[in-house]
């Protein structure tokens, strides 16, 4: 689907939702796929978007560049490095001095068969767990002054399917999910009135997972109750109803999956 023709569809999907002008966002992992989804879609609605990046500096400037409105900006947030959720902090409180929308995009993952433990080194299995649960928490951690700053915060934690089906591209994945869906609880009951959702797709059409191609994709899609292929546009669709319209919801999760997991 061309840019144009996405982004005309999220403007239709978004209907009458009550729009984000003047709230900050921040999505890490924005400068690709889902992350790149929901920092369009958050734009489209009027919100200020702060891009996250790792290594993605070039695409997430041209991000940044065809965005709708003004002020945006990308910043490099990555997974594992205090030093810099602090810097990330402290530029953000200079810029903004809040956070209304703390997306957490950003993940890691290899695809592994499950029954292969070897390819699964513990130190491998560590580091999955340490960016797609360890990331997310020290994201928010650093951020949290800024999103209590705001009289109505929302962080959406992009989960998966494979947390409570431990169907995904590996073990220590499944894992990490499952314990995303888990902290998001705890930090719901802990922050409130700052709102944590998390979003659990099944498998995406983007290129997350190395491997995946997009036949298999449609072959898995075939075989669920709706027959569709999760595009990133749905999950962003699905990220704008939580912060938007599911005013009173927190500590749960939203499954994006076509009946995938019935």
């Amino acid at each position: 689907m061309h840019q144009e023709e996405e982004k005309k569809e999220r403007q239709a999907s978004q209907g009458s939702a009550p729009g984000l002008a003047g709230k900050v966002a921040v999505v890490t992992g924005g400068s690709s796929g889902i992350g790149a989804a929901c920092v369009r879609a958050l734009a489209d609605a009027g919100a200020t978007v702060v891009i996250g990046y790792n290594e993605g500096a070039e695409r997430a400037q041209a991000l940044r560049e065809q965005l709708p409105g003004n002020g945006h900006i990308a910043l490099r947030i990555p997974l594992t490095d205090g030093a810099a959720h602090a810097a990330t902090a402290e530029a953000l409180q200079r810029s903004f001095g809040r956070i209304d929308v703390l997306v957490n995009s950003a993940g890691f993952t290899r695809r592994i068969a499950h029954g292969d433990l070897d390819a699964l080194p513990p130190a491998l299995f560590d580091e999955i767990l340490g960016a797609n649960v360890g990331g997310p928490y020290a994201i928010t951690r650093a951020l949290m002054p800024l999103l209590r700053a705001s009289d109505d915060a929302t962080v959406i934690n992009m989960s998966s399917v494979s947390a409570f089906t431990g169907l995904g591209s590996n073990i220590a994945y499944c894992a990490a999910k499952a314990a995303l869906d888990t902290m998001t609880v705890s930090m719901a009951r802990a922050f409130g009135p700052v709102r944590f959702l998390s979003v659990a797709p099944a498998a995406v059409d983007t290129g997350f997972v190395p491997g995946r191609n997009p036949d298999e994709l449609a072959k898995k899609a075939a075989a669920t109750p709706l027959g569709r292929v999760v595009t990133p546009q749905d999950v962003a669709l699905a990220v704008l109803a939580c912060v938007s319209h599911l005013r009173t919801a927190t500590g749960t999760r939203i499954v994006i999956d076509g009946g995938h997991s019935l």
